[in-house]
């Protein structure tokens, strides 16, 4: 299996992932255009991954490769979060048997948020007065998650 961006057939298609134990941004991006487009966020029930959300994706796209977002700090040092997303990694290329590469996802879920228009926030509820509730829109957190996922793959094609 290639293991460099060249080697990959001009019409690969990859799918990105955003991690996260409670969902998972996802999103596509091919080598021709070398451009990314998010799909879909995906909600883990109980810490468990959505195999079956994931699947049909992976059916319906045919990726040649995968491409997950390393959460690390903003010194580039590893965070307790960094394990849980390789071992994500390593869960995707067993099943798949596919290619995993890591992508420095820092800062891509501000970006995400302040593409959105939600000031650069990533939660609502950051800024909100103790004892008061902030509603969250249903989607708030899905729309970050799959665009943070883009913004992850698109980064990794713009490196390759």
């Amino acid at each position: 299996m290639p293991k460099t961006f060249d080697n990959y057939p001009i019409s690969s298609t990859f799918l990105g992932f955003d991690y996260s134990q409670n969902k998972i941004g996802i999103a596509v991006g091919q080598r021709l255009t070398s451009t990314a487009s998010s799909l879909t966020t995906l909600v883990s029930h109980n810490k468990k991954i959505n195999w079956d959300g994931i699947e049909q994706l992976v059916k319906q796209w045919n990726p040649i490769a995968f491409i997950v977002g390393l959460p690390l700090t903003m010194d580039g040092d590893e965070q307790e979060t960094t394990e849980t997303a390789k071992i994500f990694g390593k869960q995707l290329h067993k099943r798949y048997n596919l290619p995993i590469h890591f992508m420095d996802e820092r800062l891509t879920s501000r970006e995400a948020s302040h593409l959105l228009g939600y000031d650069g926030l990533t939660s609502p509820r950051r800024h909100s007065k103790p004892g008061k509730k902030v509603k969250k829109k249903k989607q708030y957190g899905h729309d970050i998650d799959q665009l943070a996922a883009q913004l992850i793959l698109q980064s990794w094609l713009n490196e390759h």
